[in-house]
Order: structure tokens, then C-alpha cells, then sequence
């Protein structure tokens, strides 16, 4: 900040003690660029918070069929696709949901598959990622996404 004393001419004299106050340019330049760098870090990190929030999501769900094939398989003696389970989730992208989901007859495994188009708004990125669950337990897909 500058403090200019400029003279100035009250009742016929010079008074020179008034003060000028204010900002120069380059000060206020380099503050908008410091703003503007944290701006744009709070943004991507916001953007990563968000995405890892669609992520528990889509680990919840698959928990949830993960049980549900516990549950089929207790029943009958063997696991089922996801048209014979008690879970409603789109086994293709649909307005409503992040995430496809699918699971396996063979060995009850179960996986969720970011949507890169048709889904929810904000698509994923592209080439997606995934992620899988099996009846033990163990986590697996895209690193960074599980």
C-alpha cells in the first residue's frame, strides 16, 4: 500500500498532510493470481472429493448384492444373475444411477462400472473405472477408485 503526501491548497496555504491511500496495480494483480491458484486448487480437489462420494456409493450397492447372493445362495444352493436377486440397480447406465452393475452365477461376484455416457450427470471420466467385490469379501477395480 502507498501513502502519498500531496500538498494541497486550503484558505490560501499549502497543507501537505494529507494523505492519499490506496493499492497499486501490481498489488492488486498479485492478488487476483494468488486467488485464482487457490481457486483452482479448491476446485480439483473438490471435484476428487465428490467423485470418491459417487465411489461409496457404488460400494454400498455392491455390498448390498453381495448380501442378496449370500442370501440365494443359502436358498437354493448355488448364486444367481442380477434378474433373480432382490436388488433393483440398472445393469446398464440409466438416468438415475453413477454406476452399471453386474454380478456373476458362477462365483457371486459383483462389480460396478462408472458410466461414461447414459448415466447420472456428471458422467464419468473417460475410459471409466470399476469396481469389484467378491462373496469373500476382497475388493478390487481401477486404482484410486476402491
Amino acid at each position: 500500500m502507498i501513502t502519498k503526501l500531496l500538498p494541497t491548497k486550503k484558505g490560501g496555504e499549502m497543507n501537505t498532510t494529507q494523505n492519499v491511500k490506496g493499492f497499486t496495480l501490481i498489488e492488486i494483480i498479485v492478488v487476483m493470481i494468488i486467488v485464482g491458484i487457490l481457486a483452482t486448487l479448491g476446485l480439483t480437489q473438490y471435484a476428487r472429493m465428490a467423485e470418491k462420494g459417487r465411489t461409496a456409493e457404488a460400494k454400498s450397492i455392491l455390498g448390498t448384492i453381495r448380501s442378496a447372493q449370500n442370501a440365494k445362495q443359502l436358498e437354493t444352493g448355488s448364486y444367481s444373475d442380477m434378474a433373480n436377486l432382490s436388488v433393483s440397480v440398472p445393469a446398464a447406465c440409466q438416468a438415475d444411477y453413477y454406476f452399471s452393475y453386474n454380478t456373476s452365477a458362477t462365483d457371486g461376484s459383483a462389480s460396478a462400472s462408472r458410466c461414461t455416457s447414459g448415466g447420472k450427470q456428471p458422467q464419468g471420466p473417460s475410459g471409466g473405472y470399476f469396481i469389484n467385490i467378491t462373496q469373500a469379501g476382497a475388493w478390487s477395480g481401477t486404482a484410486g477408485y476402491f
